[in-house]
């Protein structure tokens, strides 16, 4: 019971983003504002809209502009077609920036400058804007001006590196990392930029790099290099600084085994029947398996082939040890876990067909979510934006429309 009454509104409710970014990172920032309440605006270019729309197959089905990769970065938005190449397209956008408290970029550094966006010259016309810009690189350095694809800065941050098995070559993560974790640090400095401008009564300039968020994101093995100066060595399905603590083949399955601390080893070797190696001193800590790692996990492989995974899921929950069995997509959205959490929602396509999304994993006590709204298609809310905002009837609008701006 909370000793207050709870709000009726999100806690971004009254906010207004305008989310210019395409394909992941800036998108994905937007959708978290979103899903926090905010009204997010997505600007998308007349007849093509975002590169997104088109990464398919899978596609929501008779709506060849809603992939799923598309679903996957944009409910709760609205979307606005407009050229900002165009002069009176780029009048619009000022005038919309004028009513907006947030705008998501990942601009060109040479097309800011040929429009007049640089982050410089957007807080000179509008004081109070919040203009995030997200890139490659950042936009200082002597990469600023290249691009940045998720793939290259999983190689070129280190992130590529460190993954994948011990012998063979480097893996990416099987999603965009790096575009999710810079979504994630931008809708982190964006919300700091609010709470700041309540304060200080002015905008800020954010400047959000693939590379930097990639690259921080590594936490305790990065640190590692630089506290050691050594390089680490990818540890495939291993943990670098923790044994056991990997994934295991049981008798008939894979399972991942979390010895997290020195109890937990000693649970587990009890739970396989294994006490003695329990207690075996030359064992006792972290570092000691860690540093008889060749040693250690072979002695717990054969121990994991001696039963099935479900015998090992029995064993290890009565003892208190943390562990999973791999699963698939199949398996996460039909667990009563994830359902019980939101994780799996539906909304309806414009034909009023159901359509599941991915749920927003922030459960706020004291205030609602934004209610889950489908994605939209390419500029369907273009006249309704324009008219609420700017006042634009719907003659001026097919105006706008004909000669090609919206």
């Amino acid at each position: 019971m909370l000793p207050f009454a709870p709000d009726t509104v999100p806690p971004l409710h009254g906010i207004r983003v305008l989310d210019a970014a395409r394909v992941l990172a800036g998108p994905f920032c937007g959708q978290l504002l979103a899903d926090l309440g905010a009204d997010v605006i997505k600007l998308e270019r007349p007849g093509a809209g975002d590169d997104t729309r088109g990464w398919g197959p899978p596609y929501v089905p008779g709506f060849n502009d809603l992939s799923a990769y598309f679903l996957s970065c944009n409910r709760g938005k609205r979307s606005l077609t407009l050229d900002i190449s165009d002069p009176a397209g780029s009048d619009i956008f000022h005038r919309l920036l004028a009513k907006c408290d947030v705008l998501i970029e990942n601009f060109r550094t040479d097309s800011a400058e040929k429009l007049g966006l640089t982050p410089d010259a957007l807080l000179a016309r509008h004081p109070k804007l919040i203009a995030c810009s997200i890139s490659g690189f950042g936009r200082t350095g002597p990469m600023k001006d290249a691009p940045g694809y998720d793939f290259a800065i999983q190689a070129l941050s280190g992130l590529m590196n460190i993954t994948g098995p011990a012998e063979g070559p480097p893996y990416k993560v099987g999603v965009a990392l790096a575009d999710i974790l810079t979504g994630l640090y931008a809708s982190n400095a964006i919300l700091a930029a609010l709470h700041a401008r309540a304060r200080t009564g002015h905008g800020y300039a954010i400047d959000i790099a693939l590379a930097d968020c990639a690259l921080a994101a590594q936490v305790n093995v990065a640190q590692a290099f630089l506290t050691s100066g050594k390089l680490p060595q990818r540890q495939g399905n291993a943990h670098l600084q923790i044994v056991p603590y990997q994934l295991f083949a049981t008798a008939d399955g894979w399972l991942v085994l979390n010895v997290g601390n020195d109890g937990q080893w000693r649970a587990f070797c009890a739970a396989a029947g294994e006490a003695e190696l329990g207690a075996d001193p030359r064992f006792a800590t972290n570092r000691q398996r860690v540093e008889l790692r060749a040693e250690v996990v072979p002695k717990v492989e054969a121990i994991m082939k001696r039963f099935p995974t479900s015998e090992w899921e029995t064993r290890l929950s009565e003892a208190n040890v943390p562990h999973a069995v791999v699963r698939t997509y199949a398996d996460v959205f039909a667990d009563e876990q994830t359902l019980a959490r939101g994780m799996k929602l539906t909304v309806r396509d414009p034909a009023g067909n159901p359509v599941d999304l991915i749920g927003s994993p922030v459960q706020l006590h004291g205030a609602p979510n934004a209610p889950p709204t489908m994605p939209p298609r390419l500029g369907e809310q273009t006249e309704k934006v324009l008219g609420e905002l700017l006042g634009l009837d719907a003659e001026e609008v097919k105006a706008l429309k004909e000669k090609g701006v919206v």
